[in-house]
Order: structure tokens, then C-alpha cells, then sequence
């Protein structure tokens, strides 16, 4: 949880974007490229995914961590003085690395997870994903309480804050616990020398206890694989007796083996309880070799529904980023001038749509042995709904709307993750989910970039030109002259009227292909859940 708050750091852009534009003299146009740079950085994940497969997990950390410190660390050096300053595509270059840190974050953190817990897919990647969505408002807290005049040293807290948490993490966290505690009582009660002696046993022992782990699973390993074999004798055992009847032996899943495996499997590191699972399947391949059982396949997904899922999340996810992306123009044409306020309230119901998306999708798949989508149906429908509010402008649609696309658009980030890994396996899943966030940018590219700007910019100019229309004067002559037109700005409910109308539309089509892909692998997700009911 602490790793995935610095996997938010992207939504800190906003704050770091002011200092960086007056510091560099950048116009909006320059600011916006880096924004670009910023979206890509934090969605191109295809080099985190395949290194997490590669290393251990706490070096690919360590390589995200050092990615963020050099990119973000030379933008503080450039805003600050203290280094020449870039051209623009090299400042691209830098936010695009700087940012490309949280992919490491994401994946690390993710694939761990859902291997360590692979019965609560929903809730973990909802919690974890629930505090990525808080990582921006949690930081900037921080920031509020160190009050520093100088507004780029949060970059620099974004520079160092990753790489402090990732090592610290990694290191040293339940030793500073047990030496802080051991001070503590030092120094507030007056110990004697043989307890003080006690606490040093205590921390070599708890300085040892990493190294004896593992030799203590290597040397414990024959017995747990005899109990396994033994667990899987009497699993197969557990057939129908009237189907064996009918068959000279007995039916067995081979997928099956991942749910039906011991629990002390669950207890072993990821690469070890692999390779327990491997050898049961080969196990129980022998044993249908020799007649004992009947292996059945289990049907599964195909190509066609990672690509229904793909561009349900480019629909879905790309028009709530659009939202997030233009809320500031959006609560200022409705005037409201606070619009901090909504930055922050989208932030806490994206955290709260991750938390309650994944909770919700579980008790779908869990209670139901229904397909995860189901719940993404839902979510869009009700982004729909929020978009509408929008375009409409009524009072108090804003804090309507921002609660309605928050929700659902957290969701997305809950739901997604922990279908993908039941449909596709675990094997290529930090490819796969690093594939899945490049929906993220290409929706925000085209809903924000293209339609909601050129919209919003069309009827600016049309306000504009109805506000000057048949007045001329020499202010006016002078400033077209000189080429000092300020940035044009869109008042009232017009502004984001048709956008979040098309939004709204996308959503609901967004639904439709979710329900499509329910459709399809109902059987998939009977198949690995309906025995569990029964």
C-alpha cells in the first residue's frame, strides 16, 4: 500500500505544472505536450511488465524507483538553477521517464498480490489500485505540512519520496520498528543489562530469520510434496460414483489444480508455489496415463475477449480521464472559481469507486460464479449517468457529476486487473495489465485532446465573436495587431454540453461491449467457480 501511494504521482502534475511553466517561461501549449509526455510515461508499461516476469520483485522496484529519481530529480535541477536548462523534448523525455517509475510501482505491487492472494483478486487489486487514486492528495497533504515557500521542492519530494519508501520498504521497515521500540523502553524505563542484552538477541535473531525462511522450505520439502500427492489422491477420489459408472475413470480438471491445491501451497513464494502446482499437473498427467483418471480441458478465453475488454476500458476509462483532465475548465465555465475542491473529491471517489468495485465485483464472481464484467457494466452505466448530470449544468451537477464518473472510473482500475488475471492466467500478467493502461492515454488522446478541446474551444470562439461583434476600438485594433490575445474562455453549460453528452454515449456503449464479453465467458467463470459453490 505504501509503494502504490508513490504510483500516484502523476496526479501531482497539476501542482508541479504552474512552477514549471513561470520557471521555464513555457505557454499552455509547451505545458500540455508535457502532459502528454506525463499520460504516456505513466500507461507504456511494456518494459516494467516483462523485467517483473525477469528479476525479483524488489529489483524491478528498485529500477522504478531509480527511473523516477533521475527523471523527476533533473526537472528540479533545471526548475531550480541549478543545472542549464533542456530544450522541450528533452524536458518531455524527462517527465516521461520521471513518471514511467509508477509502472514498476503498479506491476510489482499487483503481480504479488494477486499471486499471494488469488481468492480475493477483487478486493486487494481494489485496495492497492484504491491507494494509487489517493497518492496525489496524500503527498500533497504532505507537502502542506512541511509548508515550504519555494513550490518546486515538491518535485524534489517526488524525485526522492519513491526512492526513500521503495528502499526503506525493501530494507529495513520491521527492523526500525523493533529498534525504535527497543529506545523507547531504553530510555523511559531503566533497564538492566541482561535485558538489554535480551533485545540484542532478539535482533540478530530477527536479522537471521530472512536467511533461515527459505532453508527451512528446502529442507521441509519432501514432506509437503508427500501430503500433496496424498491431498490430490483423495481430491480424485471425490468423483461422482455414479459417472464412474459410465467411465473407466475419473474426470478431473486440469485447471482445476490451482483451486484444489493444499493450503500450505499458498504459503510458498510465488516462483516455489509454481512449481508445486507444475508438478501436480504433472502428476495427475501420469495418472491418466495409467488409466487412474480421465483429464477434461476447461474451456477458455479467446482472443476476441481481450480485445472486447480492451476497448470497453478505452471507452469507459478514456471518458472518465477526460473528466479528470478538463475538470478545472469544466467547474469554471460553470463558475465556480474553487476548483481545487472537485480536483480533491474526484481523487477521494476514485479511491472509493477502486475499494468498492473490487468488494463488489467479488461477491459477483464469488457468491454468483458470474463474470467480473458484470460489475463494469454497472460502473459505466452509472458514468453515464454522471456525464449527463454535465452536460446539463444543473445546480450542484458538478459535485453530482464528480461523484457518478469518480466512482465508476475507479472501478475500472479495481475490476479490470482481477479479470484479466482469471481470463488470461498469471503467467503474462504484468504484460498484459501494462497493455491494458495503454487504453488509459489513447481515450484521453482522442476524448480529450481532440473532442473536448475543439469543442470547447469552438464555443469559446463564438462567445468571443458574439462578445465583440459590431465593437471596435483602438484596444481592440492594438492587441490583434500586436498578437497579445489572451487565451479564449467558455462560459456556462454550453462549454461541455455536447462533449459530455458524447461521453455519456461512449459509456453507454462501453456497457454493451462488457456485456458482450459477460456473455462470452460465462462459462469460463462457471467453470472455475460454480464447484466452489456447490
Amino acid at each position: 500500500m505504501w509503494i502504490q501511494t508513490f504510483a500516484g504521482i502523476g496526479y501531482l502534475f497539476g501542482s508541479i505544472s504552474p512552477i514549471i511553466k513561470s520557471s521555464l517561461n513555457y505557454n499552455q501549449k509547451q505545458i500540455a505536450r508535457l502532459g502528454v509526455a506525463k499520460d504516456l510515461g505513466d500507461s507504456v508499461g511494456f518494459l516494467a511488465g516483462t523485467l517483473c516476469e525477469i528479476l525479483p520483485l524488489w529489483a524491478a522496484l528498485l529500477v522504478g524507483a531509480i527511473q523516477n529519481f533521475i527523471g523527476y530529480g533533473w526537472v528540479w535541477l533545471i526548475v531550480t538553477g541549478r543545472t542549464f536548462p533542456l530544450p522541450l523534448w528533452a524536458m518531455c523525455i524527462l517527465i516521461f521517464v520521471g513518471t514511467n517509475g509508477e509502472t514498476y510501482f503498479n506491476t510489482a505491487a499487483l503481480v504479488s498480490c494477486v499471486q499471494n492472494f488469488p481468492k480475493s483478486r477483487g478486493p486487494v487489486v481494489g485496495i492497492l489500485k484504491g491507494f494509487a487514486g489517493l497518492g496525489g492528495a496524500i503527498l500533497t497533504q504532505i507537502y502542506a505540512v512541511i509548508h515550504s515557500p519555494d513550490h518546486a521542492s515538491l518535485i524534489f519530494m517526488i524525485a526522492v519520496g519513491p526512492a526513500m519508501v521503495i528502499i526503506a520498504l525493501i530494507i529495513c521497515l520491521l527492523l526500525a520498528s523493533y529498534l525504535m521500540g527497543v529506545m523507547l523502553v531504553e530510555d523511559l524505563i531503566d533497564v538492566s543489562h541482561n535485558v538489554v542484552i535480551i533485545f540484542t538477541a532478539i535482533l540478530f535473531i530477527l536479522l537471521i530469520i530472512p536467511i533461515v525462511i527459505p532453508i527451512s522450505l528446502s529442507f521441509s520439502q519432501e514432506p509437503r510434496v508427500a501430503a500433496e500427492e496424498a491431498l490430490l489422491l483423495s481430491e480424485s477420489q471425490k468423483q461422482d460414483p455414479e459417472n464412474s459408472e459410465h467411465d473407466d475413470g475419473h474426470e478431473v480438471i486440469v485447471s482445476e489444480v490451482e483451486e484444489e491445491k493444499p493450503k500450505e501451497v499458498d504459503l510458498l513464494p510465488a516462483l516455489e508455489r509454481q512449481k508445486r502446482i507444475a508438478q501436480l499437473q504433472v502428476k495427475l498427467a501420469q495418472a491418466a496415463a495409467e488409466g487412474a483418471v480421465r483429464i477434461k480441458r476447461r474451456r477458455g478465453p479467446h482472443r476476441a475477449d481481450f480485445w472486447l475488454m480492451f476497448f470497453s476500458l478505452l471507452l469507459g476509462s478514456g471518458s472518465g480521464l477526460t473528466v479528470i483532465d478538463n475538470l478545472g475548465q469544466m467547474s469554471q465555465s460553470l463558475g465556480s472559481n474553487n476548483t481545487h475542491v472537485f480536483v480533491s473529491l474526484i481523487s477521494i471517489w476514485n479511491f472509493l469507486g477502486r475499494i468498492g468495485g473490487g468488494y463488489f465485483s467479488e461477491i459477483i464472481v464469488r457468491d454468483n460464479a458470474y463474470p467480473r464484467h458484470a460489475a463494469i457494466a454497472v460502473a459505466q452505466v452509472v458514468m453515464a449517468f454522471g456525464h449527463f448530470f454535465f452536460a446539463m449544468g444543473w445546480p450542484g451537477a458538478m459535485y453530482i457529476g464528480t461523484l457518478l464518473v469518480g466512482l465508476g472510473y475507479g472501478a475500472h482500475w479495481a475490476i479490470v486487473p482481477a479479470a484479466a488475471s482469471e481470463l488470461f492466467g498469471l503467467k503474462n500478467f504484468g504484460a498484459l495489465y501494462n497493455f491494458l493502461t495503454l487504453a488509459n492515454p489513447a481515450g484521453s488522446l482522442v476524448f480529450s485532446g481532440v473532442i473536448a478541446s475543439s469543442i470547447y474551444d469552438w464555443e469559446a470562439e463564438k462567445q468571443a465573436q458574439q462578445h465583440n461583434d459590431g465593437q471596435l476600438n483602438l484596444a481592440s485594433v492594438l492587441t490583434s495587431f500586436l498578437n497579445m490575445d489572451e487565451p479564449l474562455k467558455c462560459e456556462g453549460a454550453i462549454c461541455f454540453f455536447l462533449t459530455s453528452l458524447i461521453m455519456s454515449g461512449l459509456c453507454i456503449i462501453a456497457a454493451v461491449l462488457s456485456m458482450i464479453l459477460v456473455y462470452c465467458t460465462k462459462t469460463v467463470y462457471a467453470q472455475m467457480y460454480g464447484k466452489s459453490r456447490t
